[in-house]
């Protein structure tokens, strides 16, 4: 039998049994998310039964997660946001920095290294794109669609102050790595996302008609150029992704890019959260129950309320409520960030675990209840997708 068989076999029946839960989760009115969570938890090493190669699953989803990042990084246009959002690009930064200061302090009260509290801080911060994004295409939504582009807006705007954060953060607190070399690493790194960006539309124009290499030359750029960041700037593989993609915003060759690869990304986006699924250890959760309060809390005091008097302050045309608790969950980069923290030691097991579950739990009350506190006399006519 070719040894290859039984991993395809694998991957093809977790992929059908995530389908079949997420559509379950839809059904009782979950978002999907949920039940692709539920499915790697009872795969995982961590449960009785059935365990699932967990590798193999990771490695497809830090494919995923990379294309996903590299994806939203193109889909960022700060020159419409300011157009038509003014009062966006102000109040989104405003809300990322203040909620990582104020989760971050919380962290070092509570113990934390100060590394490992600043990881999570801006792990807090940060609200998850696939969520947003489905929030806003839920056939069950009732934001207009002011909330619905300001909810966009935000969370794009976040990502881009998360990241600069995180490069500012990840490259001064490595004593083993002189600031210089990091400083130069990072200067390395931005040179080669500036020439991809003048030179990829380029290419890709030319490749218009030729639409398997087109799509090639897009994943295979976002693959190489987040490898490169990771490698030369020590960026975690899905940060580099972002400003692989955040590089070459400009024009329709990037928003055709962005247009064949969300496929590619939905799928793996799946496999992505069903490997965080397989990570969550029942019994250290048990150990930091206390930890999950701590994050739960500071999502909703540090950004979902900061979030709601920015957005007031800021005169959007959106709903603010429904804008703060739209916001009001954290996802790929939490994880991403939550990761790192871990390698280096400066996360324990029990608070990794609870991040992982705050995922679960935030994304569940955020989109549940972000429906309730809408309009439903006025829910936005765009076109429905999976919510």
């Amino acid at each position: 039998m070719d040894t290859t068989a039984p991993p395809i076999f694998e991957l093809g029946v977790v992929l059908l049994v995530a389908a079949a839960a997420g559509w379950v989760a839809r059904r009782l009115r979950l978002p999907a998310v949920i039940g692709y969570l539920a499915v790697g938890l009872a795969i995982s090493p961590f449960t009785p039964g059935y365990v699932a190669d967990r590798a193999q699953l990771q490695l497809l989803a830090d494919v995923g997660v990379v294309l996903l990042l590299f994806e939203v990084g193109i889909e960022v246009d700060l020159a419409r946001l300011r157009r038509e959002h003014g009062g966006l690009l102000w109040a989104a930064p405003a809300q990322a920095i203040l909620t990582t200061v104020v989760a971050t302090g919380a962290g070092i009260a509570a113990g934390l290294p100060p590394f490992g509290a600043g990881l999570v801080g801006l792990g807090i911060a940060l609200s998850s794109s696939v969520v947003i994004v489905n929030i806003t295409r839920s056939r069950r939504r009732t934001t207009t669609r002011e909330t619905e582009e300001a909810l966009l807006g935000w969370s794009v705007l976040q990502d881009v102050t998360g990241v600069v954060v995180a490069i500012i953060l990840l490259a001064t607190s490595r004593p083993e790595r002189p600031i210089g070399v990091a400083l130069l690493g990072l200067a390395v790194y931005a040179l080669l996302a500036v020439g991809t960006a003048a030179l990829l539309p380029r290419v890709l124009r030319r490749l218009r008609a030729e639409h398997d290499l087109f799509l090639v030359v897009s994943v295979a750029t976002g693959l190489a150029i987040a490898g490169i960041g990771s490698i030369v700037a020590e960026l975690p593989l899905a940060l580099a992704a972002f400003v692989a993609g955040l590089a070459i915003t400009e024009g329709p060759d990037a928003a055709e890019a962005r247009r064949r690869l969300l496929p590619f990304r939905d799928l793996l986006a799946v496999l992505f959260f069903v490997a965080i699924g397989t990570l969550i250890d029942p019994t250290a959760l048990g150990r930091g129950v206390g930890w999950v309060a701590f994050v739960v809390g500071l999502i909703l005091v540090a950004k979902v309320l900061v979030a709601y008097v920015l957005a007031r302050a800021a005169r959007l045309r959106a709903n603010p409520l429904q804008l703060a608790v739209g916001l009001g969950q954290v996802g790929e980069f939490s994880f991403v960030l939550a990761s790192v923290g871990l390698a280096a030691g400066a996360v324990p097991v029990e608070l990794y675990a609870a991040v992982l579950t705050s995922v679960a739990v935030t994304i569940v009350v955020s989109t549940v209840v972000v429906r309730l506190v809408g309009d439903r006399s006025s829910p936005s006519e765009a076109p429905a997708a999976a919510g």
